[in-house]
Parts: structure tokens; sequence; C-alpha cells
């Protein structure tokens, strides 16, 4: 199979790269990324030069280069990592998220529907949903629920999946769509809570949260998350959407102090700053369609994943510097 991975220069589109080299070594894996300040080719290091590899740098928002490399390609499967995700700059900078998001997704849709492309992956987020209240630990997002995102970044993401399903009532395009809960683990950009954290506590400086600290994320790691996604990609029926979570629901307060006990960091260096405007309290997503369809549940637990994780930021220097 011949499968171009868009934005696999990124934190989760590497991990996936490197996890659909390990289990499926006779595809051709083919990764397109515009190398912005999220896409980082030392991601890629260890499967550059593989001959099952190839990688080009490019932008999806550009039709008339994406139509030649498809057309050049003749792809199967095009799964789409490609997006502007941090919440804080897409407040002071919307305009970016919608070109990337939006516009993005649509000329990668335009495409697999001109060059007859087989099938097409969109990787949402929970964040579309919006927020769950603190106080109701029973609710969770389904797949049929509401989309009501707070953010320009969920919103950018909300109008993608939109469109990723107009594609498939419209034009009978195969798609799918996963949302995923929050990821960690290895080649994740800095700008995130646990990698900014863990570093930020290795130099012994501020660690700054939000607000009071008690806004709860759902974790996933990386790697559960790529074999969820294999699952759909494999299996799944056109048209569907699917839920992806880890399970272990922790409040930012939680996590950090988590991380600063693995690290042996005082109490001390945690400090509360200003929260952010329009920041979600709760997410967490019912992921009972993964296990029925598949027989799906995440391996790695938070502790264990989140202690793998220190470890290879401790291991990793250079690559974080």
């Amino acid at each position: 199979m011949r499968i171009l991975i868009a934005g696999g220069a990124g934190f989760i589109g590497s991990n996936f790269i490197y996890y659909m080299n390990d289990n499926y070594p006779e595809y051709k894996l083919f990764c397109l990324d515009a190398l912005t300040y999220a896409g980082n080719l030392n991601n890629l290091k260890h499967i550059i030069g593989k001959k099952n590899f190839s990688f080009y740098k490019g932008n999806i928002c550009d039709r008339n280069f994406v139509y030649r490399f498809f057309r050049e390609m003749e792809f199967e499967l095009v799964i789409n990592f490609a997006a502007e995700s941090h919440v804080d700059k897409s407040i002071t900078e919307p305009v970016i998220f919608l070109e990337s998001n939006v516009k993005g997704t649509q000329v990668l849709l335009d495409a697999c529907k001109k060059f007859g492309v087989k099938k097409f992956h969109q990787i949402s987020t929970d964040e579309v949903y919006g927020s769950l209240p603190l106080e109701k630990k029973e609710l969770k997002f389904t797949e049929q629920s509401v989309l009501n995102p707070s953010s320009p970044y969920s919103a950018s993401k909300a109008a993608a999946d939109l469109l990723v399903k107009s594609y498939y009532k419209t034009y009978n395009l195969a798609i799918t769509i996963s949302r995923c809960s929050n990821n960690y683990g290895p080649y994740q950009l800095s700008e995130k809570l646990i990698p900014l954290m863990i570093i930020k506590a290795l130099k012994n400086e501020k660690l700054p949260i939000y607000g009071d600290g008690k806004n709860i994320r759902d974790w996933i790691h990386v790697k559960d998350h790529c074999q969820a996604i294999d699952l759909i990609v494999h299996k799944s029926k056109p048209g569907e959407v699917y839920n992806i979570g880890g399970g272990y629901e922790k409040n930012n307060l939680q996590v950090v102090k988590t991380i600063l006990k693995e690290l042996k960091k005082p109490l001390s260096l945690i400090s509360f700053v200003k929260d952010r405007k329009g920041h979600d309290l709760r997410y967490a997503v019912d992921i009972r369609k993964m296990n029925y369809e598949f027989d799906w549940q995440p391996q790695i637990d938070f502790k264990n994943g989140l202690k793998q994780t220190i470890k290879w930021y401790l291991e990793n220097q250079n690559w974080w510097e």
C-alpha cells in the first residue's frame, strides 16, 4: 500500500510513521510536511534513508503542488496529521489556523477526489466537543455529541471535520475521522504541557500553570493512539467517526506534581498564572465504539507512560535543546 502521511514530521505523525514501519514494512510510506515550527526533520532521522520511506517538503495549502504530487505518487491512503494545534497561538493569530486546518484539509480532499485515492483519514481532536463540567464525572463525549468548540483552534478542527464528512455525503469519498484526547510521548514539542513542564523542571525554572490547575484532560500515550488509527484505517467502514481516549483523567496540577516527584524537584517551582481565555474545564471521551468494533483498549497506563516519557526527554536533551 502507498500511504501519504501529511504532517508526518510533527509529534503524532512521526510516531505513527515509526509505528507503521515496524508493523507494515512492506508498505510505501510518504511524508509530506511544510517543516514549520512544529515539524522537525530530526523526528524522522531513524527512518530517513530506508527504501520504503520518502520525505517531501511542501504545504498542503498549495493546491498546484499538491495536485502534481498526487498525480505522480498515486496514493491509496491519505492520513492528515497536518495542523496548527497550539491553542494560545490560535487566540492571537486565528487566521493561520483557518488557513492550515480548513483550507489545507480541503486541498487534500480535492486531491483525493481528483486522483482516485481509496481512503482519506482525518486526525481530529476531542476539543471539537467543547467542555464538560468538572463535577459530573459520569459525563463523556460520544461520537454523536454536538460540536461546540471554544477556541479558534478547536473551531478550525470542527470546521475541517464537517468538511470531511461533506465530501463523503456529496462526493462519496471514503473518509474516516478520529477524535483523540491529549497525547503525550517522545518527540512532542515543548509548547505542550508535559514536555514544557519536564524541560522547565530540568532547568529549575518556574512551571507556569493556568488558573488553579484544576482543568482536567484525558491522557493517552501516543503509541496507543497510533494503534487505534491503524485499526480505523484498515478495518472501518467509510463515513465513520471514532473517539480515541486513554481513560486517564488528570487535572493539570496532578500532572505537574507527578513530573516534579519523578524528577525529584520541589513543588515550589510551581507558579500559577492568569488563566487562558475560553479555557475548557474538562475533556473526556467515550471509547466504547472503538472497543466494540475493534476490541481496542489503550495498553499503556499513565503512570508508566509518563515515566517512559520523562526518561526519553532526559536521554534526548540534544533534541529538545
